[in-house]
């Protein structure tokens, strides 16, 4: 069955057991930890064997899994302590964004180059290191994310499928996903109105708010028999009252469980 979560993110102002507990409350299956530098760092990677029994126990306590980690940087040093944190924290796959520019020809093979490089350094710890087409990154849409997933063979390696990026990419999300679920092992999942080059406001970020056809999207996730993690992830809440990070949580959990129901993925 595929476990529909939320993002920490989404709680960057509170502190990770309230995170949790309103995921929790939300309706959710489990949860994606933020490790993200200068964001939000539930998961702070230069601590993370001080906090790795706190962090156990409060997923224990709220039978909340973490069924991913975004670490978000492209950087060796970083990965590696995520890579051991994700190991012993039971943390399954480690999210990040390809980095570099689309408009800078030799990023994508830079980009690509290690990707592949960190996939291998990964397998050991028996972590999953995914990464998602991003809007103006040198992996930026369903062409570039196909140049990567033909060249990188590392079990370890898997596509962090974002319908909201490759929609502001100007493309289909549904369609876009037939094309690389192969190799999808987690999806960030969030919805948006018009065509970017921001996801929009929070509030339009919660599914079924914005014009993507995420029932549609959710109709090729069963069809390919995909049973991920589903992560929302929403940006830019950090100022917000816990109350309404609560209500787009919530909301977005009704909406993606009618509408895997609906398609008999629930």
């Amino acid at each position: 069955m595929i476990k529909l979560g939320v993002n920490t993110v989404l709680f960057g102002g509170y502190d990770f057991r309230t995170a949790m507990q309103h995921v929790k409350w939300a309706g959710f299956d489990a949860a994606e930890v933020s490790a993200i530098k200068g964001m939000c760092e539930h998961l702070c990677l230069e601590t993370w064997k001080n906090d790795a029994a706190e962090m156990k126990a409060i997923v224990e306590d709220l039978e909340l899994p973490l069924t991913a980690m975004e670490e978000a940087a492209l950087d060796e040093d970083r990965l590696m302590m995520a890579f051991e944190a994700g190991a012993e924290i039971g943390i399954p796959v480690v999210n990040v964004g390809p980095g570099g520019s689309k408009d800078v020809p030799e990023d994508l093979p830079k980009a690509i180059d290690m990707l592949a490089k960190m996939a291998e350094k990964a397998e050991p710890f028996g972590v999953s290191l995914c990464v998602k087409a991003h809007v103006g990154a040198s992996i930026w849409n369903t062409p570039t994310t196909l140049e990567a997933m033909n060249r990188i063979d590392s079990p370890a390696f898997g596509i962090d499928m974002d319908p909201s990026h490759v929609h502001r990419a100007g493309e289909v999300p549904k369609d876009a996903l037939k094309e690389v679920i192969s190799r999808v092992k987690h999806v960030h999942i969030r919805d948006c109105v018009g065509p970017g080059p921001s996801p929009g406001v929070p509030e339009l970020q919660a599914c079924g708010r914005g014009d993507i056809d995420l029932m549609g999207y959710c109709k090729v996730m069963v069809e390919a028999g995909y049973d991920g993690p589903v992560n929302l992830e929403v940006i830019g809440a950090a100022e917000y009252e816990l109350s309404r990070c609560a209500i787009i949580s919530a909301e977005t959990c009704g909406y993606l469980n009618a509408c895997l129901k609906a398609c008999g993925g629930r």
